[in-house]
Formats: structure tokens, sequence, C-alpha cells
């Protein structure tokens, strides 16, 4: 009896400690299960870690690389699943994940081939910018020096076009009663001044109406002005308002010697001394001349 006591309590304790190394065998078991879980959640984590920080840098890529995301997200779902079951394939989880870094390490090696595209044509946009700009420069410098050549030119046929009066002259004339008319030199007998000029060959000046302004200033050294007959003031280039006797429209042919002929009659009696003209065209003096008028004698 004895003996079977302690048979019975020997098998006890042996079973007891038999569960006891069963129960550290499971939880050695469940602890390198774990362990196996964890370092494959790691690296699925290490995985969308590398995926997240490529899309969150490079967005404007994704559209491009639509397709080859849509396969890493599938990836994605089919390794949570795995390591979402506790029964999971560890193993199938591992060679999912080695796939999904395959894919995204392809993924980034087309990000980079696409970078180094892009900064190549952003290197070749700024310099096509930096040739353009420099073209334009070049045009705006071009039409400026055409614009100021243009200018000088149209300055030049200005002042080219110009005429020139030759072969002044200035006759005094008494006009009889019955219509006849006879050169004078003396005030008291001038009725009016005959002025009579050339307008010299040119080249430059088109044919057509010419204006031309006479001044005619009196022996008192005052301007004569009358607006009843035409008087009035031009601007000159060189002197600024002028006050003008008479204003003649003279028909000019182009490249030849076209003769001028106006008279010239005041109301009151003519002062002795000199009468100076002068003729502007264009805004410059072309020409001026003098007629002394003398007093006369008793019988002059």
């Amino acid at each position: 009896m004895i003996v079977l006591l302690l048979c019975t309590w020997g098998y006890i304790v042996y079973d007891k400690s038999k569960s006891k190394e069963e129960i550290t065998q499971l939880q050695t078991q469940f602890t390198n299960v774990d362990s196996a879980r964890n370092a494959v959640q790691q690296q699925y984590n290490d995985a969308l870690a590398k995926m997240d920080s490529l899309t969150g840098t490079n967005t404007n890529l994704q559209g491009s690389l639509a397709e080859r995301k849509t396969e890493i997200d599938k990836l994605k779902s089919e390794i949570r699943s795995i390591l979402k079951d506790k029964n999971g394939d560890l193993s199938k989880a591992k060679a999912k994940i080695n796939e999904l870094n395959g894919k995204i390490n392809d993924l980034l090696a087309e990000v980079d081939r696409l970078k180094g595209e892009n900064q190549q044509l952003t290197a070749a946009n700024t310099q096509l910018t930096t040739e353009r700009d420099t073209l334009n420069n070049q045009k705006q410098q071009l039409q400026q020096n055409l614009t100021t050549t243009t200018a000088e030119k149209d300055k030049a046929v200005d002042l080219g076009s110009t005429l020139h009066a030759s072969n002044i002259n200035i006759t005094a004339i008494d006009v009889k009663g019955n219509g006849k008319e006879k050169a004078t030199t003396t005030a008291k007998r001038a009725d009016l001044l005959r002025i009579s000029f050339d307008l010299d060959e040119n080249r430059v000046a088109a044919s057509g109406t010419k204006e031309l302004y006479v001044c005619i200033t009196g022996p008192d050294g005052k301007p004569i002005s009358i607006p009843a007959y035409g008087s009035g003031t031009f601007t000159t280039r060189d002197e600024g308002e002028k006050v003008f006797t008479n204003k003649v429209n003279a028909n000019y042919e182009q490249g030849k010697r076209s003769p001028v002929s106006f008279d010239w009659k005041q109301d009151g009696k003519y002062q002795t001394g000199d009468y100076k003209i002068e003729i502007y065209q264009n805004g410059f003096k072309i020409g001026e001349g003098v007629k002394t008028l003398k007093k006369g004698g008793l019988f002059s």
C-alpha cells in the first residue's frame, strides 16, 4: 500500500514536471512566432515608410506611375491580410514584402530617372530662357538702333529737303495813274515792293506746294505786320516765334530751279532807309536781301 502510494505520488510529480516543460516549450514557440511576426511586421512597416517617403516627395509623379502604384497597393492589402491573421503564413508574408520592396525600389529608380530627365529639361529650359532673353535684348537694341537710325535719316531728309533762295531781287515800283509801272529808288514815289527770287535745285525735296514765310523789317527796325493783308506769326527752328509779313505758296518741282515773285503793298507811305527781307521755309531762313529807299530830291 505504501509502495503504491509512493508510485502514485511519483507519477503525479513526473506528470506535473512534464506539463511544465511542455508549457515552457509552447511559451517559447509562441514567443518565437510572435518575434517572427513582429519582425515581419517591422519589415512591412519599413517598406511602407519607404513608400510613404516616395509618394510624399513626388506627388506630381504619381499620375505617370499610377499603374505601378496600383500593383503596390494590391500587395500592401495582401500583406495586411496575412499579418492580421494570427495563423497567417509568415513566409508568404515575407515573400510578398520582398516583392513589395522590389516594386518600391523599381519605382524609386523610375522616379530618380524622371527626376534626372526633369533636371535636364529644367536646365535646357533655363538655357532657352536665357537665350530668349538675350535675343529679346538684342531685338530691342536693334529696334532702338533702327528707331535712332530712322530718326536720324528722317532728320537728314528733313534738313536736306530745306530749300535755298537765290537771286533775291527787291524793286520799289511807282504805279502811274494810267496803270503803267516804273521802278524807283525813292521812298515817296514807291507804291509797292516787288520781291522775286529763285528756289534752287534740290534733289531731296519732293515736288509740290511749298509754304514760304516772308519777313519784312522796316527802316525803324520793326517788323511790318498787317493782319488784314495776311500777316501773322510762325515757328522757326532756331529763333522761336517770329512775325511774318506775307505767306507765299510756291509750286516747286524736284531737282529744278523755280522762280517766285510777289508784290507787297502797304497802306501808308514807305520810309526812307533799308528794308530787310528774310525768306523762311521749313522753319529755316533760306535767304535774305535789303532794299534801300532814298529820300529823293525836289524833282525826283
